[in-house]
């Protein structure tokens, strides 16, 4: 078998992963053996090449485009993952297409000897697997085995529950309430096939019920007359929290590379939006561009490919952050971005803060390292003052300006809590600091979330419904993001999105040099925080503004719906129609099979729906679209019904919102209420907490509502920040008691270390920092001689020495760093997004140039040679004319030089001088010579 130029993945066989075989009826053939493992490993590395052209091409449109900022370009770069999920998305790829290759290539090739009954062997589906790189991200993960297990969480999310350590870790995939509804039973989308019928018709455009049931004009804004601006804001925010789907990293067809942005027909991963007969794209097309969502490992494959739908593994997809509320929008969900978040040189277990602008002597967030990131910039500027997008924990921090100061808010947060937690136990740790720090702040995004905002969404019935009073932790329960809730009954909140963002003054009145703006003048626009008055003016708006009210006629605004990351006239986006394509890509069942999954009636038809709808107009638009209520897609039927009782949504997307956050706070180890995580002091402050605190203790604020989330006026509705009540760290104070046999624990050079207790012994657990390798004892317990071994030391991992792995594509050359690599590319290769994969720039090499400079001047000084051997020569003719025009009696000074007028050249100037001179004596001429 010939080397693989891409990452190749091994690792044990875990029987229970394919512990059911493809089975037919009739005669039964397993394929196995040498030869046909063989053909398999040659088909998994041909769709391994597949997907690899498809993922250079893109990422070399892309390259060509990066000043362009089109609203698909940006809507990718906000569900752009981050590496180990875009691995992982590539692995499931690999292994989804060489399965229908292995049907498409070799059942057919051997048609003759095969039958339909033959089955693959457990054997080669372990190689399928094993090859494209998925079987990794299929087995259960290493827990470790220390005193911290249960202290502080891993950033993975992994190993939660001990029993299902997979339970809710970020890479997996999306759990399942109800079954997937495919047109083929395992992976094409409701909607892909124009031709196949639901209850005898066909499914409406997405686009088609944007534009009939769901737009509504920006003046046409109800506001809500109850709640703030910021609990939109806090929604979209946890929503990042806990849920990002990554797409396809692909940009282009798999078979035949065609620019998604360029065809209309449905191909994987492309799944274009059809667009009314009406209506085009501003690029002239009749459609507009949308890609799959990927695929998680070993889903979309198996039995229906081979003809036994009942073995099938429908497609199921994945969600790249961890599931828990656990703050992943500050710290990330993997340990390559959360080193890239953390400030290492700190003593007081900080995070990285921008070092080029401060707000007012506060922090902002960090840039993205990739520059030039595809984010807006002020008009006018300069390429040396670019303001490039934010980093955080989530990759969508500054897809507006309102969620971008909710990001800055908490790692204010962060820094501040270290910074006080080191002060009052200066014993403690840089990396114990920071896990405190952090445990805190995922705390009270729990606090916040499931105290201040659940209760506005569901009103108080669902909410004692469905999630009731905390009864400690439940290791049955899989806290693990739901498909259905993260794809559809989230997505309620785009339906509260106000057009305008308002900036307020420091008397919460419109800010006379900051005026009001529409939402598309701030997608991707941090430079808008940093240029126009920092985080106070935004934060202002968000208290003092009330969110736009969700009805029945007004769904969703033009702004989401006509102008969707519109920066430049590239061409607009549909957030509405979106949401509904992603609903049919991810299988979702229809809006009655989850009306009867949550108790609810069915409503069979027209008048059964005006029970759930009241609103006559919009069922019967629904109707002429859908022309059955089981074909209803499941988002806009919730998003349709009426309000609960003070609530702000229908009682389906309260069930789903309901179960899943129940789900969340029981199925968590960490769940600030559990009473292993903190001291019962310590929980009692926790409560003390909210929101309005944590504006006052990061902004300039002095005053605040002490419910940002219910709407009032200032100043009557406002109360001081001296008044608002906060957390007392005193009750993380810990007396340190020196160990009589033991001194303080050593300090080693790229990593930290954590102190704990187990079994009454005093022991302290050492780990390195990303990119560094642990050598020695892990853990150390004090003895009555004093520590059992000698502290570890932390190696830098090469991880340019990794052939089963690569670090980079093997177009790049792999250069190792300490604590990291680099891809490096020859001129004129330049990284792709992936920043591993060496993309052709479209330019010349700078070698080529230089040698173009210099063959441009040798050519010159060839010619200016050539000219001045012409002029001697052509001087020996006017010697000789001289001569014989003195013979004559006639001067040289009429004398015309035939050879230079014949070429074209000017005449040397020694023609010009009297017959009498000898030129010879002449420095003008000797110069011409």
């Amino acid at each position: 078998m010939k080397a693989l130029p891409f990452p190749v993945r091994c690792g044990p066989w875990v029987p229970y992963i394919f512990a059911v075989p493809w089975k037919f009826p009739g005669r039964v053939r397993r394929w196995h053996g040498g030869t046909e493992k063989s053909q398999i490993t040659s088909i998994v590395e041909e769709s391994m090449q597949m997907i690899d052209n498809a993922l250079y091409n893109t990422m070399k449109r892309n390259l060509k485009k990066r000043e362009l900022n089109s609203p698909a370009q940006l809507f990718s770069f906000s569900k752009l993952p981050e590496r180990t999920s875009r691995d992982v998305s590539r692995a499931a790829e690999i292994m989804e297409i060489s399965i229908r290759s292995v049907k498409e290539k070799v059942f057919l090739q051997h048609k003759k000897s095969w039958y339909p009954t033959d089955v693959l062997s457990v054997d080669l589906l372990n190689t399928i697997a094993k090859v494209s790189g998925c079987l990794p991200n299929m087995l259960p993960p290493k827990c470790p085995n220390t005193c911290l297990a249960n202290k502080y969480r891993l950033i993975t999310g992994a190993c939660n529950n001990k029993d299902h350590p997979r339970w809710g870790a970020a890479n997996t995939a999306l759990a399942r309430w109800l079954s997937p509804v495919y047109e083929d039973g395992i992976s094409q989308p409701r909607g892909w096939n124009p031709n196949f019928l639901y209850n005898e018709f066909p499914l409406p455009l997405v686009r088609e019920v944007t534009r009939k049931i769901i737009h509504a004009s920006n003046e046409a804004v109800t506001e809500d007359d109850q709640y703030t601006d910021l609990l939109m804001v806090w929604g979209q925010y946890i929503d990042h929290d806990i849920a990002f789907t990554p797409q396809s990293s692909s940009r282009a067809t798999f078979w035949g590379g065609t620019d998604c942005q360029r065809t209309c027909e449905s191909q994987n991963p492309c799944y274009p939006i059809q667009l009314p007969v009406n209506e085009t794209s501003l690029m002239g097309m009749e459609c507009l561009p949308f890609y799959r969502s990927s695929p998680a490992c070993g889903s979309g494959v198996q039995g229906s490919l081979f003809g036994n739908l009942s073995k099938s593994n429908p497609r199921q997809q994945m969600n790249s952050l961890t599931s828990f509320l656990d703050a992943s929008t500050v710290y990330s969900s993997t340990p390559a971005i959360e080193k890239k978040l953390r400030n290492l040189t700190s003593k007081e277990g900080l995070l990285q803060v921008n070092t080029l602008y401060e707000d007012g002597g506060r922090e902002y967030l960090p840039f993205v390292t990739q520059v030039p990131s595809p984010c807006a910039q002020a008009p006018n500027t300069e390429e040396n003052e670019r303001i490039e997008c934010f980093l955080a924990g989530d990759s969508r921090a500054s897809e507006v300006i309102s969620l971008a100061a909710i990001h800055t808010l908490w790692l204010r947060e962060h820094n501040r809590l270290a910074k006080n937690l080191k002060m009052l136990n200066a014993h403690w740790s840089s990396e114990t600091i920071y896990q405190e720090a952090r445990k805190i702040v995922g705390a009270l995004h729990q606090v916040i979330t499931l105290r201040d905002y659940i209760p506005k969404i569901l009103g108080p019935v669902a909410f004692k419904q469905y999630i009731g009073p905390y009864n400690g932790y439940d290791p049955t329960v899989n806290p693990t993001i739901s498909n259905i809730f993260s794809t559809a009954a989230f997505r309620f909140g785009h339906a509260t999105i106000h057009p305008v963002v308002r900036r307020l003054d420091a008397g919460f009145q419109d800010h006379p040099d900051l005026p009001k703006l529409y939402l598309h003048e701030v997608f991707f626009s941090p430079w808008r925080l940093i240029k126009e008055g920092g985080l106070d003016p935004v934060i202002r708006g968000l208290l003092a503004n009330p969110a736009k009210l969700q009805t029945q006629e007004q769904m969703m605004n033009e702004e989401l719906t006509e102008k969707l990351f519109v920066l430049s006239n590239n061409g607009t986006l549909d957030l509405a129609s979106l949401n509904l394509q992603r609903g049919r890509d991810h299988g979702l069942p229809g809006y009655n099979d989850w009306r009867e999954f949550c108790g609810l009636q069915r409503l069979e038809n027209q008048s059964e729906l005006y029970t759930a709808i009241t609103n006559r107009s919009i069922v019967e638009k629904i109707m002429e679209l859908y022309k059955h209520p089981n074909n209803i897609d499941v988002w806009l039927g919730g998003l349709a019904e009426d309000f609960l009782p003070k609530a702000r949504t229908g009682p389906l997307f309260a069930c789903i919102i309901g179960r899943q956050m129940k789900a969340l706070r029981e199925g968590d180890w960490f769940w600030w209420e559990n009473k292993h995580v903190f001291t019962e002091a310590q929980r009692r402050e926790l409560e003390k907490h909210s929101l309005s605190r944590l504006i006052c203790d990061n902004t300039g604020l002095t005053e605040v509502p002490a419910d940002v989330f219910q709407l009032g006026r200032f100043p009557s509705d406002f109360k001081s920040c001296e008044d608002t009540p906060g957390i007392n760290l005193e009750a993380w104070k810990e007396t340190f008691h020196q160990v009589r046999t033991c001194s303080l624990p050593h300090e080693v050079d790229d990593g930290d270390f954590v102190s704990c207790t187990e079994s009454g012994k005093h022991v302290v657990v050492y780990s390195c920092h990303h990119g560094y390798q642990l050598q020695g004892q892990e853990q150390l317990t004090c003895t009555e001689r004093g520590w059992d071994s000698p502290p570890p030391v932390c190696k830098d991992i090469n991880e340019c020495e990794d052939q089963m792995n690569p670090a980079c594509h093997a177009s790049a050359k792999c250069k190792n760093i300490k604590g990291s690599y680099q891809c490096v590319c020859t001129d004129p290769y330049e990284l792709g997004e992936d920043e591993r994969t060496c993309i052709d720039s479209g330019r010349l090499p700078r070698g080529s140039l230089v040698s173009i400079i210099l063959g441009a001047i040798m050519i010159t000084g060839l010619m200016m040679l050539t000219w001045m051997v012409i002029c001697r020569w052509t001087y020996s003719d006017i010697e000789t004319t001289q001569t014989n025009v003195e013979k004559n009696g006639k001067t040289a000074g009429k004398m015309e030089c035939k050879k230079c007028h014949e070429m074209k050249i000017s005449q040397p100037k020694a023609i010009a001088q009297p017959v009498d001179k000898d030129p010879a004596s002449d420095p003008q001429i000797l110069l011409s010579m």
